[in-house]
């Protein structure tokens, strides 16, 4: 059985909702304003990848493949990361929309995640050791029992990850971010 291969592509402004993206896999391809939104990308393989100004909303990303790939400025809400296909998995996200997503127990070494919106997000179980949150919102983003040795707090906002449930050796902070570190004792901090 032949498996579609597409290399160096560029796609601008499709629909995949109404042109089904064919199964197989997209090597060094550039998408750029296209909406992946509720589509069904089983058995699709994204390897260095660049995704510009796309709408992956709700996209259903079991049996997926992200072999570094790179998202900037897109619309990401309520993805499974976490069903995704493990092998080779690696991302960078910058300016990008993430709430309600979830990395549950996936190995995310060294990810950068740039002024994005993490509202919500799940982190439960990951593996982020070295992973930048540059300028992130992580508004009721859940943290328990995540690896976060050496990520890097120092500019992003609205967190609340409790130390004794987390791993945090060497992970930075700004003073600023003091609070989310303590938010679970009801703390006033001025």
């Amino acid at each position: 059985m032949n498996k579609h291969f597409t290399e160096g592509e560029e796609f601008e402004g499709v629909d995949f909702a109404n042109i089904p993206l064919t199964k197989g896999e997209y090597d060094t391809c550039v998408f750029k304003q296209c909406r992946f939104a509720e589509v069904d990308l089983n058995q699709v393989i994204f390897s260095e990848c660049t995704f510009n100004e796309c709408d992956f909303s709700m996209a259903k990303v079991r049996g997926a493949a992200f072999k570094t790939a790179h998202f900037k400025n897109c619309k990401m809400l309520g993805l499974r990361f976490d069903e995704c296909q493990t092998l080779l998995l690696a991302f960078t996200f910058e300016n990008c929309q993430l709430d309600f997503s979830s990395f549950y127990k996936l190995k995310l070494k060294g990810t950068t995640f740039k002024n994005c919106k993490l509202h919500e997000v799940e982190f439960r179980e990951a593996d982020l050791t070295n992973a930048r949150f540059d300028e992130c919102d992580l508004t009721r983003a859940l943290f328990e029992n995540t690896i976060l040795n050496g990520a890097d707090f120092r500019s992003a906002i609205n967190f609340s990850i409790d130390p004794e449930l987390n791993k945090l050796r060497k992970a930075k902070f700004s003073m600023n971010g003091l609070p989310g570190l303590l938010h679970k004792y009801d703390l006033v901090i001025e």
